[in-house]
């Protein structure tokens, strides 16, 4: 099966609708599937709730959604440098569920993989376990987390196949493998396309089997969430006055 979608708008054309939750992966501005999150925008749905480890930056990434105010909640780890997202959780505009990093990256792996419910350490003591069962093992206090179930999950891969087979990149594959399990539907936006048989089996990390749409984007903008630089020093000199 062909699953290959001409733009990110025909990708994502009868799967969004109004007050979804939108599994999306990247850290910060890495790995973040930028043209699906524009599409995703352009189509106007309201009232999304979006699972992502932060929401980028105020122009970009998850932040367009934040912008137009098409997202009503966020689960996710970091505020990050998003001021629009700050400022939307501080006035009581966003409804926002905190989750250890740890935590979200696994209750999408859980979810992914059928399993409704884990206990973890991770929280107990804190506001993070507020609400939620807890129960002791070995003499240790652990805290239910439930799997996350995303209506869609949108990815960001290096190559795919025609039959939605992934291959990510370096650290660009960060949190997008357990946001491609856990959607319902997943669309994967990636810089190459191959035909079936291209790609090293060894080297595929999602399984074409989770992903029902793939669209391309050869050219990401790939931007850069904080630049440093080092500042030239002037160089040391010897007794002689030559460079060292």
């Amino acid at each position: 099966m062909n699953k290959v979608y001409p733009s990110a708008q025909a990708a994502l054309e009868g799967v969004v609708a109004d007050h979804q939750t939108v599994a999306v992966g990247g850290f910060g501005l890495c790995g973040i599937p930028e043209v699906l999150i524009a599409a995703l925008r352009d189509s106007g749905v309201q009232g999304l709730t979006a699972v992502s480890n932060n929401a980028g930056v105020d122009d970009f990434g998850l932040g367009l959604l934040l912008r137009s105010r098409q997202i009503r909640k966020m689960i996710s780890s970091y505020v990050g440098e998003n001021k629009e997202f700050e400022r939307q959780y501080l006035a009581g505009e966003l409804e926002l569920e905190f989750t250890p990093q740890g935590t979200l990256a696994e209750r999408m792996r859980a979810g992914g993989a059928g399993i409704p419910g884990f206990y973890t350490k991770t929280g107990v003591g804190t506001v993070v376990a507020e609400g939620k069962e807890q129960r002791d093992f070995g003499g240790q206090t652990y805290v239910l987390e439930r799997g996350i179930v995303a209506d869609v999950s949108l990815v960001k891969a290096w190559k795919a196949d025609t039959a939605g087979n992934l291959i990510y990149r370096k650290t660009a594959q960060n949190f997008n493998p357990v946001v491609a399990t856990c959607g319902k539907v997943t669309v994967a936006e990636v810089e190459e396309i191959v035909e079936v048989g291209a790609l090293d089996p060894d080297s595929i990390v999602t399984p074409g089997i989770y992903v029902q749409r793939v669209v391309l984007n050869a050219h990401p903008e790939k931007r850069i969430e904080q630049r440093t630089v080092r500042q030239a020093s002037t160089p040391a000199t010897s007794a002689a006055g030559e460079e060292v």
